[in-house]
């Protein structure tokens, strides 16, 4: 889990969610920042996942979520899969299936870590409804068991003005291939 953030930090991080809740009001147009405020004081350890999720580069915005249509919930709005997140396997498995190079982590360890979850196929298009994302890299997404009990697991990205789907190998990585997160307040 995330270490807990400082009052500074907190501070901060609080004054840039709500900056880009502001500048992204398109995204929840019936959710105000005051609903967002309450969520986030009554569960102070969302704040430390968020804190995870923005110091990792994913820039942490409200986005309407059909899994979860009735909570608040933040995704990884950055343009592209962020930097720190990619060069990694999709799960633990796979990595220490890897018999040659194996990468530094995986995607799903490395949310988990940050106290945050991999985006759903479904949650990836609905972000992707909301804004134009992955146009030169693309995400691991959950990947469902029947699909990674043989060995492979599934990636989106953006290309030709449309959302693609696509499976890899579960061990493989790519300097372009990250993750992006969701979190539910």
């Amino acid at each position: 889990m995330p270490q807990s953030v400082s009052p500074e930090q907190r501070d901060s991080l609080l004054h840039t969610l709500q900056a880009r809740f502001e500048k992204t009001a398109s995204y929840h147009p019936h959710i105000k920042w005051r609903s967002v405020l309450d969520a986030l004081e009554h569960a102070p350890d969302k704040l430390n996942a968020l804190y995870a999720m923005e110091n990792s580069g994913g820039e942490p915005s409200v986005v309407p979520d059909p899994e979860h249509p009735d909570q608040i919930v933040f995704m990884d709005c950055c343009e592209e899969s962020p930097a720190g997140r990619r060069s990694l396997c999709y799960d633990q498995e796979a990595l220490l299936s890897r018999k040659a190079n194996p990468p530094k982590d995986s995607a799903a360890h490395m949310a988990g870590e940050m106290g945050a979850a991999l985006l759903s196929e479904a949650q990836y298009r609905a972000l992707q409804a909301v804004g134009d994302f992955d146009l030169k890299t693309s995400s691991w997404v959950q990947t469902p068991a029947e699909v990674r009990s043989l060995g492979g697991a599934l990636f989106c990205d953006r290309r030709y003005g449309r959302v693609f789907t696509y499976h890899n190998g579960a061990d493989a990585y790519y300097g372009s291939r990250g993750f992006r997160t969701f979190l539910i307040l």
